[in-house]
């Protein structure tokens, strides 16, 4: 049980990893960090590297990419794989103007996240893990203090840390280099698009017609997981409020609106 009241919010999810598409390459680095937290303890105690490595112990990974792309989704699969908790940290209850004040609420994270085995989720992380500048004020100073301290508890913390960013440069290369893993999430390419079209509807919707998921994924070709999931979703109540079952219109017409809300033009 965790006593990290409204700094951190556990967060579940219902899919499986047959849920997940992504390319193979991301999969892949996905597989290797799975790998390091299964077997970390016969690495690090069985065959001795706890001896060499006396910082930097925790399994600590950067998912960056565009919105939609999966990292959420990842970190919950992770989490779930593991048996652990995944506790979303909430940055704007964590950072506090006042001085030592965010360095009290992450103390507080890290040793809540090591005494209940919780998976500790920096979703968009920019704000907190943010490259540190020339100091040219006392909020500059104040600023660059708080990330030394976070790359401090990094290689104290003997957990595991996920990090989720839209833009990869604005990371301190720092953490960076403390990252047991850096995994990018690519937009879905055709194939994989279409997979999430058929993926995303679940086998029980009542469907009117051959579906033509091909076509969906060629014309809305920007579209990432969570559009095209918000667009199934809408496509699902569109059928549901007419009585009728799931057909192509009900798909094109919620893909354009999704599309729409993206600022594109259809």
């Amino acid at each position: 049980r965790h006593r990290l009241g409204d700094i951190a919010e556990l967060i579940v999810t219902p899919l499986g990893w047959k849920d997940l598409v992504l390319r193979d390459d991301t999969r892949a680095r996905i597989d290797e960090l799975l790998a390091s937290v299964k077997h970390r303890s016969t690495v690090m105690d069985d065959w001795g590297f706890a001896r060499k490595v006396a910082y930097g112990r925790a399994v600590s990974a950067l998912f960056s990419g565009p919105p939609g792309t999966g990292k959420t989704m990842v970190a919950q699969l992770l989490a779930k794989e593991l048996g652990y908790d995944l506790y979303r940290i909430d940055l704007s209850q964590v950072v506090n103007k006042y001085i030592g004040e965010t360095e009290k609420n992450l103390a507080r994270i890290f040793d809540e996240a090591e005494t209940s085995h919780a998976v500790l989720f920096f979703d968009e992380a920019d704000a907190l893990f943010a490259k540190r500048t020339e100091v040219k004020s006392s909020n500059d100073r104040y600023a660059n203090l708080e990330v030394n301290y976070l790359l401090q508890r990094l290689e104290q913390f003997a957990g595991v840390v996920i990090l989720t960013t839209n833009l990869d440069g604005s990371v301190d290369p720092a953490f960076k280099r403390r990252m047991a893993a850096e995994v990018r999430f690519y937009p879905p390419e055709l194939p994989e698009r279409e997979r999430l079209w058929r993926t995303i509807l679940p086998a029980a919707t009542p469907i009117d017609g051959e579906l033509d998921f091909h076509e969906l994924a060629s014309e809305f070709d920007e579209m990432c997981g969570g559009h095209i999931r918000n667009a199934v979703l809408r496509a699902a109540f569109l059928a549901a409020a007419e009585g009728t079952s799931v057909s192509q219109h009900h798909l094109e017409r919620a893909a354009r609106t999704e599309a729409r809300n993206m600022g594109k033009m259809m």
